[in-house]
């Protein structure tokens, strides 16, 4: 009888994970103020690119979608499909109504008939949230599923990750955020302090391949950067200048880039003054040697002793300078023995 009912629970469990991807009808309409005419692209959020997956066109100021699509999930509208969209969290619901204001990035757009935006633009609204509490008051919204995917990952551990995951209510346990975090934490458990760096083999910029593992011998910094990224470029100075105070004393830096445009990422490394080997596969968000490592947002960087052994994460500004100074002040040399 157990038996059976076990088989039962886990039949039920199944089918809420598979009925939460099936695709259901949803009219989206809506007015593009000071837009007469034109297209609106309606977009899904894959992996942090949205890709467009329908197109009606405006007429008299006016657009009208009539889709079936997988709920709940993140979509995007927008009038340009090369610029960030309006998000659209869509939920178990029928119809919804837009004012895509198209100024300022669709900053005073208006959403109504979406409890999942609802609370999205109340979650952008706070300050100083809790992901843990933020998923006990909604464990069954696809925003605490993405939040936590999105804006919380990248400074959690793998234990804190899983915590927050079991909070969420099981429908939400198939998304694609849930099955990405539950991957995130087997690799950030091989890329943890301590660990051995995993080693993989890139392009610089005359397409030659450069193995990671090629570089050791020194105190090597992986550095996760893009020329996109504002933070990056305004971190780079101050990389610049930890490279040229300690390059003599057995320090180097091992730049992958994010980028997916190879005139910007080389006009980023003169301009930059990115003296170091420089490696990409120009596949943005989709960088394989980033997937390696666990990277979801950047800057990111790891420390490596001689030997390949991660000794530290995500160091910058003065934090870097010190731990540089900790290792390598009293050094005269380039050549060092790997740290036990």
């Amino acid at each position: 009888m157990k038996s059976r009912i076990f088989l039962l629970s886990a039949l039920l469990a199944g089918n809420t994970l598979l009925a939460q991807t099936k695709p259901a009808p949803v009219v989206i309409e809506g007015v593009v103020p000071g837009v007469a005419t034109g297209f609106v692209y309606l977009q899904k959020f894959e992996e942090k690119i949205f890709r467009t997956i329908d197109s009606v066109a405006i007429e008299k100021g006016k657009f009208h979608f009539k889709s079936s699509i997988r709920l709940p999930e993140l979509y995007g509208l927008t009038v340009d499909n090369k610029k960030s969209p309006l998000f659209l969290f869509l939920e178990n619901t029928k119809a919804v109504k837009v004012t895509l204001d198209t100024a300022a990035y669709y900053k005073n757009s208006v959403v109504t008939g979406s409890p999942g935006q609802d609370l999205f633009e109340k979650y952008k609204q706070s300050r100083d949230v809790k992901i843990d509490e933020f998923i006990k008051t909604n464990p069954s919204s696809i925003v605490s599923a993405y939040v936590l995917y999105r804006n919380f990952s990248y400074r959690l551990t793998p234990e804190e990750i899983n915590q927050n995951i079991n909070l969420l209510d099981a429908s939400l346990h198939g998304t694609p955020y849930v099955k990405t975090l539950r991957q995130l934490v087997v690799t950030l458990d091989k890329v943890a302090v301590g660990k051995q760096a995993v080693d993989f083999t890139a392009s610089n910029p005359e397409g030659k391949p450069v193995k990671l593992s090629d570089h050791f011998g020194k105190y090597l910094l992986i550095d996760f950067w893009a020329a996109w990224c504002g933070p990056c470029r305004k971190e780079n100075p101050n990389l610049v200048n930890a490279y040229q105070k300690y390059k003599d004393k057995g320090f180097e830096v091992y730049g992958v880039s994010l980028d997916k445009n190879k005139e910007h990422w080389l006009k980023a490394i003169e301009k930059d003054s990115l003296v170091w080997t420089q490696v990409s596969d120009l596949k943005y968000w989709h960088s394989e040697p980033a997937a390696l490592y666990g990277v979801r947002a950047i800057p990111a960087n790891f420390l490596l002793d001689p030997s390949g052994k991660i000794i530290g994460k995500n160091l910058k500004g003065e934090e870097l300078h010190k731990k540089l100074e900790e290792l390598l002040g009293g050094q005269s040399g380039s050549v060092l023995k790997s740290s036990k």
